[in-house]
């Protein structure tokens, strides 16, 4: 019991540090989730945030709109937002519609004097979140030694260069040489390259290929070396499973047994 008056007389004492709101508003973080801002230019009607939501409170209308084609082109059409309302009373701030935006079309306000007397007045329509819009702070400066966005790096990427082959080198007929000599030298050329392509051959190959010349036929063909002579079947085999005489063939029974 002591402890505990020795604690509220200590905070008696103590002056102490009251904010006067309204007239001194607060110092909110930065990252605070005040209410959603909504940017209209950027939003392409893609109705993911609207699927995204868990509390179902994001109300979007669109309509299509034909715009006129350029010369030569084709007519394109685009989706044309007609209303964009977030229910208030229903939204958990999960932030969720935030970070699905593929256009960066919602951003966080720390703004959060939207308060209502009746709560069917927290259902705000674009024109009112589009106002919270400019009181979006900038975003933080990176960390030193930080990686800089995907974007950035991107945009400022070089392009890469294109390679190209080597002109190939030309070569000249010599001076005071003749038609004939570079047609000699242009053959002489195509017979090594031909050389260099060609595989060598072993001798024996070679020596079995028939000469130029020669007709082809069974006489000029290469012998087959005689096949290994074959091992006794009967060695493989069980006794009994062949008849004792291989040479001589069995008598043909007569009747249907024979016929088996």
């Amino acid at each position: 019991m002591a402890k505990g008056l020795a604690v509220t007389m200590r905070h008696m004492l103590r002056k102490s540090e009251t904010q006067q709101y309204p007239e001194v508003h607060p110092d909110l973080p930065a990252r605070s989730r005040g209410v959603i801002a909504l940017v209209e230019e950027n939003c392409t009607v893609c109705m993911l945030c609207a699927r995204e939501c868990p509390d179902w409170c994001i109300y979007i209308d669109s309509h299509k709109e034909t715009l006129p084609a350029p010369e030569g082109g084709r007519p394109r059409a685009r989706n044309v937002l007609d209303r964009f309302a977030i229910d208030f009373s229903l939204c958990m701030y999960c932030g969720i519609c935030i970070e699905v935006c593929p256009f960066d079309a919602l951003f966080w306000s720390p703004e959060f004097e939207y308060a209502e007397y009746d709560i069917r007045d927290l259902l705000h329509e674009k024109d009112r979140l589009g106002e919270w819009a400019a009181t979006v702070p900038p975003p933080p400066a990176h960390e030193v030694g930080a990686e800089s966005p995907k974007e950035l790096s991107a945009g400022s990427r070089p392009a890469p260069a294109r390679r190209t082959a080597p002109p190939a080198p030309v070569k000249g007929p010599a001076e005071g040489a003749s038609v004939a000599q570079e047609v000699a030298q242009a053959a002489r050329e195509t017979a090594q390259e031909t050389a260099r392509e060609t595989p060598r051959e072993d001798a024996g190959e070679a020596a079995r290929r028939p000469a130029a010349g020669t007709p082809e036929g069974p006489e000029n063909r290469p012998r087959r070396e005689p096949p290994r002579a074959m091992r006794d079947i009967r060695s493989i085999r069980p006794p009994g499973s062949l008849p004792k005489n291989a040479g001589s063939s069995a008598q043909k029974k007569d009747g249907p047994e024979g016929e088996r």
